[in-house]
């Protein structure tokens, strides 16, 4: 039986690295993309353009014979670090994956993967180690995006009693290269090798490879990934001064020798998102960019790599890879 592959977000960082790994693996895929979308992945033939949050839109992409399954992976979703609530974060992440799983349901696909984030997960202590959720409650978690992360996760848990023969994957801070739009570790990278990066802050996160992530959700698609069942895709916890001194080692630029409290980023943090408003760029420091940065974000992928046979890359070749591939498209 052929198997197709839908990818939703086909023009986004995680999005786009899927569909470029199926195409090399010479798979059958077929690409879903917003009206007037500008990068169309390479390589792909079979596009349909809609918009998550319009059901009637993304009819024709679930169209398949008896004789063919159907992989669904969605990740669309607007990825946010912004402070004020706005109301088309929700309407993609949470309204747009209710649209997604209802016309699994109504097309009954093979396999649904959706890809919710680490965000969604209720945060622990400070120190103690974060694993996999089956409870996902907007009010557990803090930030607009991780809420309508959670909400969205818990809708795709939920349809699995009606018979979605979904799998959940968490990745957690997504870098790497293939990133067309500007991704906040992509900018930081950017940022820095341009020099506009004069000082640092302290705190980290776990940050993740999109490649590695990319390898997680694949497996997930095949029968090592259960239905019904949560995997965390990361990596490890690094914080923002050893990922600026491997971009010093890896490209020579100057090194960032000033770190910045947090209790005095958090001050200026409303002054930063003005500025960059003015400058119609994304922000890096907001003061929920500040939040993650000073949260627990020591997460396990444990079951992951037990079930996935997922392992994830050191970040430095990431990083080092990431460089080259801004620096192939012009962009440093």
């Amino acid at each position: 039986m052929d198997t197709t592959y839908l990818v939703t977000g086909a023009a986004g960082h995680l999005g786009g690295t899927v569909v470029r790994k199926l195409l090399e693996r010479g798979e059958r895929v077929r690409a879903i993309l917003l009206p007037g979308e500008k990068h169309v992945p390479e390589g792909i033939s079979d596009v349909i353009y809609a918009d998550v949050r319009d059901s009637a839109s993304l009819e024709p992409a679930f169209a398949h014979t008896d004789d063919e399954r159907l992989i669904v992976i969605h990740t669309a979703g607007i990825v946010s670090i912004a402070t004020k609530y706005d109301q088309r974060i929700f309407d993609v992440n949470v309204n747009g994956t209710r649209n997604i799983v209802d016309l699994c349901l109504a097309h009954k696909v093979a396999k649904f993967i959706h890809v919710s984030s680490v965000h969604a997960i209720a945060e622990k202590a400070g120190g103690e180690e974060v694993g996999e959720s089956m409870h996902f409650d907007p009010l557990d978690v803090v930030g607009l995006y991780a809420k309508t992360k959670a909400e969205a996760t818990a809708i795709v848990l939920a349809a699995v009693s009606r018979g979605l023969p979904a799998v959940v994957v968490h990745p957690s801070g997504i870098t790497g290269p293939y990133d067309y739009g500007s991704g906040h570790m992509t900018t930081l990278v950017i940022d820095y090798y341009k020099g506009r990066l004069t000082s640092g802050m302290l705190g980290g996160y776990d940050f993740v490879d999109v490649r590695d992530v990319v390898d997680g959700i694949l497996a997930a698609c095949s029968s090592q990934g259960r239905i019904g069942e949560c995997y965390i895709l990361s990596n490890r916890y690094y914080s923002l001064r050893e990922i600026l001194l491997m971009l010093h080692k890896i490209t020579g630029k100057r090194k960032i020798t000033r770190f910045l409290p947090l209790w005095f980023v958090r001050l200026t943090a409303p002054l930063a998102e003005l500025y960059y408003k003015i400058l119609r760029q994304k922000p890096l420091y907001t003061t929920y960019s500040i939040y993650t940065v000073s949260s627990n974000a020591h997460f396990t992928h444990a079951k992951a790599s037990s079930e996935l046979g997922y392992a994830p890359r050191d970040m430095y070749d990431s990083l080092r890879d990431t460089v080259t591939w801004l620096q192939e498209q012009g962009r440093l």
